[in-house]
């Protein structure tokens, strides 16, 4: 397992206790910013197998983690950020502290109640049999997905789940989808390379993981949207994400072309004749 270094920088985390459930540990990251309304909720729906929950308050205006200090789970575990830092920076402090404690894998449930914990284990299942290394769930492969999702969103993931494609080589069909189970070397991957720290870090985190060849997995998930504020605007969808996958395809184009001319420039083999 990878070696986890620090915690959270500026900020600080209030540990309870940590349940261990069978050979296996599973984690549950929690990204929240400003979710007073629906944090109690979404935590109290995590399946009783999880063995621990890093809350990972960002920067919150609102009572978020007054709301997550008040709540009797000993899995639970606050992590604060002293000021708003991105979903994605929020997800590293996650995944560090869920490692450290020892996790086998780690899985990431937005506060906003948009991931349907029934799906938890299928998601982990690929990780911990071996079977993958980051495994991202897939609504639109959803059988009544065309129903459950908004139009514009439906139309949107569809559009930015092809330019994904394209950028990573990956055969994803949700590009966008945050539910995400992930086993410590695709985790430290992401962590140590600095993935992107605001919206657009699917995006990112894929073309990392298909850079350095890691078995990346698409399970169906429930699509669920209900009383949660979405924070992807028309600039994200428009410049932002597209900025991301552009330094993604990037890289990958001046990492086959190094490996091309590594490939060029390698000595012909000599043959000697038989004698």
């Amino acid at each position: 397992m990878a070696a986890w270094l620090g915690l959270v920088e500026g900020g600080g985390c209030l540990l309870r206790h940590v349940r261990m459930f069978g050979s296996s540990r599973v984690a549950v990251v929690v990204p929240a910013y400003d979710e007073a309304a629906l944090i109690a909720r979404t935590l109290s729906q995590i399946p009783a197998e999880v063995d621990h929950i890093v809350v990972v308050d960002d920067g919150s205006r609102d009572r978020t983690a007054a709301i997550v200090e008040a709540l009797e789970d000993h899995r639970l575990e606050l992590c604060r950020h002293p000021r708003n830092r991105g979903v994605g920076a929020a997800i590293r402090t996650g995944y560090r502290v869920a490692f450290e404690a020892g996790a086998d894998v780690a899985v990431v449930m937005g506060g906003d109640g948009q991931m349907d914990p029934r799906d938890l284990r299928r998601l982990v299942s690929p990780v911990l049999e071996g079977r993958a290394d980051y495994v991202k769930g897939d609504r639109l492969s959803w059988p009544d997905a065309r129903l459950r999702m908004p139009t514009e969103r439906w139309i949107g993931n569809h559009v930015l789940s092809l330019m994904t494609r394209l950028a990573t080589g990956l055969d994803v069909s949700d590009s966008q989808c945050g539910y995400t189970a992930a086993g410590p070397e695709a985790a430290a991957l992401l962590v140590g390379q600095g993935m992107w720290s605001g919206y657009g870090y699917p995006n990112d985190a894929l073309g990392r993981l298909a850079h350095s060849a890691l078995r990346v997995v698409d399970i169906p998930v429930r699509p669920l949207y209900g009383d949660e504020i979405s924070g992807i605007g028309m600039r994200h969808a428009l410049v932002v994400i597209p900025w991301v996958l552009a330094r993604v395809a990037l890289r990958r184009l001046v990492s086959a072309e190094t490996a091309a001319r590594g490939a060029d420039a390698a000595p012909s083999p000599r043959c000697a004749s038989a004698s």
